[in-house]
């Protein structure tokens, strides 16, 4: 059971497949499948809930810390109420098998708020564990990403696990893929990914954050057919640390009309450490963005503190950032963003920022 907390409180795997669906196209294509041109901001992103959960200082429960609820109030007003025990809930459920889960319904037994998120159009959920400390297995936070999507709106989250005792390769481990990308998933879960192939196998040879903004265009993804045919065109793939030493990376998949997030940047430490440089970076308003000459300072704005402290953090309006990269979001209209630290090899080898 979930514990309420005062209002002041903080915080290929088998399946039957029926074979490929009709395709049902959500976006007007080119002849090479999709479009590399940014567009407005859409009215819905695809991730459109973001939550981070912490351990308490008892190391007993985990409390809520901080979310982005966009136009799900409700929701978000219940949540910061709750707090989760090891094996409760979904962010419970993370923290005790430490591994990232894919919710595919919320409507399972151990979702806690299913009526709640039905109630804003929430569909599906995805919960990653984020560890640091000296040796990486800290457990500083879950973070919890719900989606949506509709009649009108096609996106997909995948989970690809490797065990290395059993295979040299990424199997999917879990997927959703809505009511509309059926074709997409058959694929799916008849494919299998090397080290380096793939936009998921990309993300784990590399360790890094992985973003195609054009999926119908690139040559690196391996499932570009399918995927043009039911309108996916983005793709971002983010390697997940685990308990155990099994290797995880999960992918984000969606439409021009439904983005997964409104921007996306990667930040990466330079080799002393000394400040973060954006590798890459794209905004649904102005395209790709430039990475010469950007970087922050430890500590600098929610970017630099999620390098230093090592741990995912949320603002909820940039106004009080006060960083030339904070103006600039603010710019193109954003507000908000998750800044979620990549661990690798004993330190924070990236943070992704999500702008929401």
């Amino acid at each position: 059971m979930t514990h309420p907390r005062s209002a002041f409180g903080a915080p290929p795997q088998g399946g039957a497949a029926s074979g490929p669906a009709k395709p049902d196209p959500r976006q007007p294509l080119d002849e090479s499948g999709a479009s590399s041109f940014p567009v407005p901001a859409a009215k819905n992103t695809f991730v459109r809930v973001i939550e981070i959960w912490v351990p308490s200082a008892e190391g007993t429960l985990l409390e809520f810390s901080g979310g982005l609820y966009g136009s799900a109030r409700g929701f978000g007003a219940l949540s910061q109420r709750m707090c989760f025990g090891r094996g409760e809930g979904l962010p419970g459920r993370v923290w005790s098998s430490g591994r990232p889960i894919i919710l595919k319904q919320l409507a399972d037994g151990y979702f806690l708020r299913a009526r709640a998120a039905r109630a804003e159009g929430l569909t599906c959920a995805v919960a990653l564990p984020v560890f640091g400390g000296d040796a990486g297995s800290d457990l500083r936070a879950v973070v919890v990403m719900f989606c949506g999507d509709d009649e009108a709106h096609v996106g997909a989250i995948e989970l690809w696990h490797n065990d290395a005792a059993e295979s040299t390769d990424l199997k999917l481990d879990e997927g959703y893929y809505g009511g509309t990308a059926e074709i997409f998933e058959f694929v799916s879960r008849h494919t299998a990914f090397r080290k380096g192939f793939g936009l998921p196998g990309l993300a784990w040879a590399s360790g890094l954050p992985v973003f195609m903004p054009d999926l119908g265009k690139s040559t690196r993804f391996l499932r570009a057919d399918s995927a043009r045919k039911v309108g996916i065109n983005r793709g971002f793939a983010l390697p997940v640390d685990a308990r155990g030493g099994d290797s995880f990376v999960m992918c984000f998949l969606s439409a021009l009309a439904t983005p997964i997030v409104r921007r996306i940047e990667t930040w990466v430490p330079d080799a002393e450490g000394r400040f973060l440089t954006r590798q890459e970076g794209f905004c649904e308003l102005r395209g790709a963005l430039d990475a010469s000459g950007v970087h922050i300072e430890p500590r600098q704005g929610v970017l630099g503190r999620a390098l230093t402290e090592q741990r995912p953090l949320i603002v909820e309006t940039l106004d009080g950032e006060g960083t030339a990269i904070a103006a600039d979001a603010l710019e193109a209209g954003l507000t908000s963003l998750l800044a979620l630290p990549i661990w690798r090899d004993g330190g924070v080898a990236a943070v992704v920022a999500w702008y929401v």
